[in-house]
């Protein structure tokens, strides 16, 4: 089956920068955009809904799926814990003619670069401080302080990659990072 390849807008960050409440208001002003819902093995968030934030797998479906080569990137974020895109995601969306937008880990966005390279723009979403990412992490009251303080140390490994995106976006404000991220995005899927 043929598939017109669109372009694709990766948007990674560390745990609470804010990348997911852009990526929405991406997908509001812009209809050319088809959010990729990446697959998972957490367990599902009380609002979460499967098919739509992810597809929750079980750890062995995953990797019968990393078998059959059915990713596109995967990664073991933590123990146990795997997130991944699966090429039917993005054939889905390339069928209805649109572009693809990510929002993914920072390894796996750029992993997703490395294999589209000009065919994808990196943007990567920093908090402006790790005290700030800690405190948004609590005020969002869904992970215990035990998952708080993993995901704050994953985040300052994390912060050591942004360089390596094709974009930096630092949001201090949630709205003029979203305007910021609406501006580049328009230009690269103009070009």
């Amino acid at each position: 089956m043929y598939y017109r390849k669109g372009k694709m807008v990766i948007f990674s960050a560390p745990s609470g920068a804010g990348k997911t409440t852009i990526v929405k208001r991406l997908l509001k002003h812009n209809p050319d955009l088809v959010f990729s819902i990446s697959a998972c093995t957490r367990r599902k968030r009380i609002k979460e809904v499967n098919g739509k934030d992810y597809y929750f797998l079980t750890v062995n479906d995953f990797k019968e799926k990393i078998k059959n080569n059915d990713f596109i990137e995967w990664e073991e974020v933590y123990t146990d814990h795997f997130y991944g895109t699966l090429k039917s995601e993005v054939y889905r969306i390339w069928e209805k003619g649109k572009h693809v937008i990510f929002d993914v880990d920072v390894v796996g966005g750029l992993n997703i670069k490395k294999q589209f390279g000009t065919q994808a723009l990196s943007i990567f979403v920093e908090p402006p401080s790790i005290k700030e990412l800690k405190k948004r992490l609590v005020n969002r009251s869904e992970d215990s302080k035990e998952n708080i303080q993993k995901r704050v140390e994953k985040a300052k490994q994390e912060l050591t990659y942004a360089e390596q995106f094709d974009i930096v976006i630092i949001n201090k404000n949630i709205d003029i990072a979203t305007d910021e991220a609406i501006t580049v995005v328009s230009g690269f899927l103009k070009i």
